[in-house]
């Protein structure tokens, strides 16, 4: 199974899309599994639910991260590469989907009682949602490659 089908995977099993993106990739840059599930898990839902930037986006930016951040604050190099590959990465996403932001992506406010619901009973996390995994795995791969 290829890295993109695994990501897609995960979120279909029950883990938010930040998880499924940090912990498939993130073990290719010394991550432990369990670590990048932890660190992934409030970033579902647009921030926690909140529909802000879609968990997998904020995946993708904390993979780039692990790959080309810098380690010490002089390393200017390294932040401008990983803000670079930032920037190129939502580029490619908003071209596909014309947003990187939750409630954008969805049609409604998964933050509110009436847009979770809305979300939950047209089944938005289970049809909507894994396009956009794949879709930001697919851009993550060109990216780390």
């Amino acid at each position: 199974m290829s890295k993109v089908e695994s990501v897609v995977a995960m979120y279909k099993q029950g883990f938010v899309c930040s998880q499924a993106m940090l912990s498939t990739y993130g073990t290719k840059f010394g991550l432990d599994r369990e670590i990048a599930l932890k660190v992934a898990a409030a970033f579902g839902g647009g921030m926690s639910r909140m529909g802000k930037t879609c968990g997998a986006v904020t995946g993708a930016f904390m993979l780039i991260g692990l790959k080309h951040g810098n380690i010490t604050p002089k390393d200017k190099q390294a932040r401008r590469k990983t803000y670079e590959l930032v920037r190129e990465f939502v580029s490619k996403f908003e071209s596909r989907h014309g947003s990187i932001k939750c409630q954008d992506l969805l049609g409604c406010d998964i933050s509110t009682p009436e847009g979770w619901n809305a979300a939950k009973n047209n089944k938005l996390f289970e049809t909507v949602c894994p396009k956009y995994v794949r879709h930001a795995a697919e851009i993550i791969e060109q990216i780390l490659a």
